[in-house]
């Protein structure tokens, strides 16, 4: 099986601060699903962060979609990260932008005609149940919704990689479901790579995953 994620003697800091990530191995196969656990300031974000260039390493090689992160180039960083999508904690909406266009926003990028991005916005709002909410913005929604909103745009152009940092963290039971079922159906139907961070593994999830653990800089497999 391909591997999607390849990581060798990785370090991850911040400027010169401590290393919080120190010398780790691991490699992801391509259509698995994965989640990493580890304690509040263990680097679970920070290591999530590397995986879309957003953190550059320290130390050894991270290699993802076969393209190596180390001294990559801006244009090389933009044509990966076309491959990517990625629900923040945070959702990372644009205020100003209608949920429609906040969720056309990768196919802009990806060169989508603006007819076939529109039937693609059409379909995402019912996939995550907010079709009656169009033309309405970020601010006027619920958290919960506008999380929905932040999967949707993930998803918009077909990304085979997800990553997704704490994306029910604060949400009620209703949207966290959704949120669930979409990751696991992208998984599933669309053989997506997904990586999510989060505290705690959802029980009534359907899917094989593998289980990452950080702690004390290391990481390890949970079996």
């Amino acid at each position: 099986m391909d591997k999607v994620i390849i990581a060798k003697d990785l370090s991850l800091s911040y400027s010169n601060s401590e290393t919080i990530i120190n010398k780790v191995n691991f490699s992801v196969d391509s259509g698995s699903f994965v989640f990493i656990t580890g304690a509040s300031g263990s680097g679970k974000s920070t290591l999530l962060k590397s995986l879309f260039g957003a953190l550059k390493p320290k130390q050894g090689s991270l290699v993802v979609g076969g393209v190596e992160l180390v001294g990559i180039s801006c244009s090389k960083l933009n044509f990966l990260r076309r491959h990517i999508g990625i629900v923040f904690q945070d959702y990372k909406l644009v205020k100003e932008w209608s949920i429609d266009k906040n969720i056309m926003l990768p196919l802009i990028i990806n060169g989508y005609v603006k007819s076939v991005a529109q039937s693609q916005v059409d379909k995402l709002l019912k996939h995550v149940r907010l079709n009656h909410q169009v033309g309405k913005y970020p601010l006027e929604l619920s958290g919960g919704e506008q999380q929905r909103v932040a999967m949707a745009r993930a998803l918009a152009h077909n990304p085979v990689l997800i990553l997704a940092d704490e994306p029910t963290g604060n949400l009620d039971e209703y949207s966290s479901d959704l949120i669930w079922k979409l990751l696991e159906g992208a998984n599933k139907q669309l053989n997506t790579t997904v990586i999510v961070v989060t505290h705690n593994i959802p029980q009534t999830l359907n899917v094989e995953y593998k289980h990452f653990h950080i702690e004390y800089g290391s990481i390890h497999e949970v079996n």
